[in-house]
C-alpha cells in the first residue's frame, strides 16, 4: 500500500473556529501561538460551559498581554471578583459585556450553568481600531481598564451572531468570526474613548428611597398588567426619568426587572404550592403559559416543570 498516497488524499480534519475552554478563560493553542508574535497575533475566541451539575470554583491570573471580553449568553448565577473586588453577587442576565484589562486575577463561583464566549485581544487590534475610529494613532498602549457590566443592544446580537456561528467549516467561516469580533473590539473601543465627553450628560442615579418604592409597587402588583408609567407614577418620576435613572443606579431596564421579580415569585410558587403551571403563570402577570416558559427558561435556564421537579427532588 502506498502509503504516501493515501496520507494526501484523506480529507484533513477540520478544526473548530470557536474552541471550548478546558480551563475557565483558558483560551487554548491559538492564543498560545500568536502570543509568540504580537504583530501577528489574532483576536482568539473561546467558549466556557458549565453545565450546572455543582457549584464550580474557578480562578484565572490573566494574560500580561491580553484584554479579555467576557460576552455571557445565558441567564447565570454566579460571584465574581475582579483584582480582589466583588463584581457580581447573584443573577448575571443574557447578553452582559464584562472587560478585563491585562494582568489582572479575576476569580468566580458558578451556581448554575453557564455559557459565556471569551475574545482575546492583543494591543496591535486595539490600537488599529483607535485609528481607524479616530484617524489618529493613539499614544500608547490603550486599557480598558472599567470591569463594570455592559448592557449594549448591538453588543448583544454581535455576541449572539457569534454563539451561532458554525464551529467547524470553511475560511469564510473564519472570515466571519474575525469580522464580528473586530466590531466587537471596536465598538468598547469607541465606548471607552467617548465616556470621558458623554459623562456630563448622564442621568444620576435613581436614590435608594426610589428604589425602595419601586420593589414594593412591583411585589404588590404582580398578578396585574404593569406599565412602565404605573412604576414611574410610584415613585412621582416622569416615565422618560424614571427610566434613565433606574438604569443608572440597578444596570437593568425597568422592564427586565419586572420580569426578574416575576420569575422569583414564580419559583416560590413552583416551590411551595400545588399550583399548575398555568395558575402561576397567571398569578406572576403572564398572560399566557407560553410566554411564561419562555421567559422562565430564558431567565433560569430550565423550563418551569423540569425546574419544579429538581427543587422539589432537593428539598
Amino acid at each position: 500500500m502506498n502509503l504516501s498516497l493515501l496520507s494526501h488524499s484523506e480529507t484533513p480534519p477540520r478544526v473548530p473556529l470557536i474552541e471550548l475552554e478546558d480551563r475557565w478563560r483558558n483560551p487554548g493553542p491559538v492564543l498560545r501561538q500568536g502570543a509568540s508574535d504580537m504583530h501577528a497575533a489574532p483576536i482568539a475566541v473561546s467558549r466556557w460551559m458549565h453545565h450546572g451539575e455543582a457549584p464550580l470554583e474557578a480562578t484565572n491570573d490573566g494574560s500580561g498581554t491580553f484584554h479579555c471580553i467576557s460576552l455571557n449568553l445565558k441567564c447565570a448565577s454566579l460571584i465574581f471578583h475582579h483584582a480582589g473586588r466583588k463584581l457580581i453577587h447573584g443573577r448575571l442576565p443574557a447578553g452582559v459585556v464584562q472587560v478585563t484589562a491585562p494582568g489582572t486575577r479575576v476569580s468566580a463561583r458558578f451556581e448554575s450553568a453557564m455559557d459565556v464566549l471569551h475574545l482575546f485581544v492583543p494591543q496591535r487590534v486595539l490600537a488599529e481600531c483607535h485609528e481607524d475610529l479616530f484617524q489618529r494613532p493613539h499614544a500608547g498602549d490603550i486599557v480598558l481598564g472599567d470591569p463594570r457590566l455592559i448592557r449594549d443592544p448591538a453588543l448583544e446580537r454581535l455576541g449572539q451572531a457569534l454563539a451561532v456561528c458554525k464551529t467547524e467549516g470553511t475560511a469564510l467561516g473564519r472570515v466571519f468570526i474575525d469580522s464580528v469580533s473586530l466590531a466587537i473590539v471596536s465598538r468598547l473601543v469607541a465606548r471607552h474613548f467617548s465616556m470621558p465627553a458623554a459623562r456630563g450628560r448622564e442621568p444620576s442615579a435613581l436614590p435608594q428611597w426610589r428604589i425602595n418604592r419601586v420593589s414594593e409597587f412591583v411585589e404588590s402588583h404582580l398578578a396585574e398588567n404593569i406599565s412602565l408609567a404605573d412604576i414611574a407614577a410610584s415613585t412621582g418620576l416622569t416615565r422618560m426619568h424614571f427610566a434613565a435613572q433606574f438604569r443608572r443606579a440597578t444596570g437593568m431596564r425597568p422592564h427586565e426587572y419586572l420580569l426578574q421579580k416575576r420569575i422569583e415569585r414564580a419559583q416560590d410558587l413552583l416551590r411551595t404550592s400545588k399550583h399548575s403551571i398555568l395558575d402561576v403563570a397567571f398569578s406572576c402577570g403572564f398572560r399566557s403559559q407560553a410566554h411564561f416558559t419562555t421567559v422562565f427558561k430564558r431567565l433560569v435556564g430550565a423550563t418551569p416543570k423540569y425546574w419544579q421537579t429538581t427543587a422539589l427532588d432537593a428539598a
